[in-house]
């Protein structure tokens, strides 16, 4: 099957993290999951961006960057929220890559100091009214450099598709887990 890298968002590597990890895992998949949080979770988004904020972009770009030194050119990059970040600049910058899916948000690709690579297939999911989301200014040009599927779930939820998460949301979780499942098994 695939090899996965998936950058976890910024509430850490949470239970709903793993479990979706391990659903990828059950289905057969390689899936890397590297920490640059050191291990810190967080219950709320506010916690969470204040400690992103605290160690700066710069320190945790250079963190997930080195957390997959080492890995084969050959993935599936995958993240949510802020890991979508990073995920997105590796999926950018490496030769090699098989595709990358980005959930609940992405950047347009020159926000990275790069282009996105001809041809290298991409998912966004995110729900309409997310306020964390600029379907307008990030994710149209996004897709519009890239040809990427974009799937927009109806609702107001971040974290949608995390279960324990208190944006859960059991359809369209269902559903993003039935698109990603099949775009990780046609890609690799």
């Amino acid at each position: 099957m695939t090899e996965i890298v998936l950058f976890h968002h910024a509430q850490g590597q949470t239970e709903g993290f793993v479990g979706f990890a391990d659903e990828l895992r059950a289905a057969g998949h390689t899936v890397h999951t590297p920490d640059y949080f050191d291990g810190r979770t967080f219950t709320s988004v506010e916690e969470a961006v204040g400690y992103r904020d605290e160690v700066g972009r710069e320190e945790l770009m250079r963190r997930a960057g080195a957390a997959v030194d080492g890995l084969p050119a050959e993935v599936l990059w995958m993240g949510m929220s802020l890991g979508a970040v990073f995920a997105q600049l590796e999926a950018q910058t490496r030769p090699g890559a098989l595709g990358a899916v980005f959930l609940y948000g992405v950047l347009p690709p020159e926000a990275l100091d790069s282009t996105w690579p001809a041809g290298l297939p991409a998912q966004v999911h995110g729900m309409v009214d997310d306020p964390w989301i600029d379907w307008d200014a990030e994710v149209a040009p996004f897709a519009e450099a890239s040809g990427a599927e974009v799937f927009r779930y109806p609702g107001t939820r971040h974290l949608f598709g995390e279960v324990g998460n208190v944006d859960y949301d059991s359809d369209a979780a269902g559903l993003l887990r039935e698109r990603v499942l099949a775009f990780a098994s046609r890609v690799g």
